[in-house]
């Protein structure tokens, strides 16, 4: 059973910046896609990015194109978000996600999520 733990969140001012973590325990993390959601209190789950199984295809929310990046490395499990110009609307819980796939596209993992982590809080202050 795939396990995914998140680290990294915490309190933040509008502007900067933070870099959410995500270690694939149990598992091999180059054969699934992965992304990260985020859910805002009172609001859906959403996505924000994905990432192929190489890494060499990304795909991201419109909300946070250009101010988020997503990365990955295969030989420690993990895979990187990197938060940028912070703002308060991007306060939530954000959740890691995989989906085991056979294709090296990163939008693919959108038709489904098969794991999820527990989630790691990023608060934006105003």
């Amino acid at each position: 059973q795939v396990q995914l733990v998140e680290s990294g969140g915490g309190l933040v001012q509008a502007g900067g910046s933070l870099r959410v973590s995500c270690v694939v325990a149990r598992g091999t993390s180059s054969i699934y896609a992965m992304g990260w959601f985020r859910q805002a209190p009172g609001k859906d789950r959403e996505f924000v990015a994905a990432i192929s199984r190489s890494g060499r295809s990304t795909h991201y929310a419109d909300s946070v194109r250009g101010r988020f990046s997503i990365s990955r490395d295969n030989a420690k499990n993990t895979v990187l978000l990197q938060l940028n110009r912070l703002e308060p609307e991007d306060t939530a819980v954000y959740y890691c996600a995989a989906a085991y796939v056979s294709s090296d596209t990163a939008s693919i993992l959108l038709q489904g999520v098969q794991y999820w982590g527990k989630g790691t809080l990023v608060t934006v202050s105003s």
